[in-house]
């Protein structure tokens, strides 16, 4: 009897050891799965670099948010552009200390509409790397993406001619996840990618690049 009650005791403790772990790793597991298929908005990240223009074209839009315990000014240097599908692409945000004192913020991004995310292709980006810029200093922040030629093809989304890519600089990344910018954000692609572009090459050396 007492066997059988230590044996019971365990289980107990490993089912709710178990129990914990997975809650840990419901997170990150859920933002692996969304990486892995674009689900919920979020971009594929990673991989291949872009096949090469194949035909058609889409306009992706540049949005730029701060945190209002933010003081920066954020934005994306081109409002929007015009790329034809499967061609790799460079943009730039920049970003500005408007106080008195040296600031660190951390962006997170993501794409709309969200049945667009798994043919969105960010190869290089700077969100998720905290970016500290000193009082008054300007900082350039360099991406590269590619929007994947099957978009035009699909039903679900072969209507869409315009794509979001929104970034949202935050204080830290739990200023970020109480604000609800964790949500759908997409994950951190790393300070650099080799995406076959002297210029991208040169600009993706280091993930924000100071003026």
């Amino acid at each position: 009897m007492k066997n059988r009650n230590s044996l019971l005791a365990g289980g107990l403790v490993l089912c709710i050891l178990g129990m914990v772990g997975l809650s840990f790793a419901a997170v990150p597991l859920y933002r692996i799965f969304c990486a892995a298929t674009g689900y919920a908005g979020t971009p594929q990240i990673g991989g291949p670099a872009g096949p090469g223009a194949e035909g058609g074209t889409i306009t992706v839009r540049f949005d730029a948010n701060t945190s209002p315990n933010l003081p920066w000014r954020f934005q994306a240097e081109q409002a929007s552009v015009t790329v034809p599908l499967g061609e790799e692409r460079l943009a730039f945000y920049t970003g500005r200390n408007a106080s008195a004192h040296p600031v660190t913020g951390v962006a997170t991004y993501n794409v709309t509409p969200d049945k667009v995310g798994k043919y969105f292709h960010k190869t290089a980006c700077f969100c998720f790397n905290e970016q500290t810029l000193q009082p008054g200093q300007d900082m350039q922040f360099p991406l590269s993406f590619w929007v994947d030629p099957a978009i035009a093809t699909d039903p679900d989304t072969r209507e869409v001619g315009t794509i979001t890519l929104s970034y949202t600089f935050f204080r830290s990344l739990d200023d970020a996840a109480r604000n609800g910018g964790l949500d759908k954000a997409g994950p951190h692609v790393g300070p650099r990618a080799e995406i076959g572009s002297t210029r991208a090459d040169a600009a993706l050396s280091q993930t924000a690049i100071s003026r």
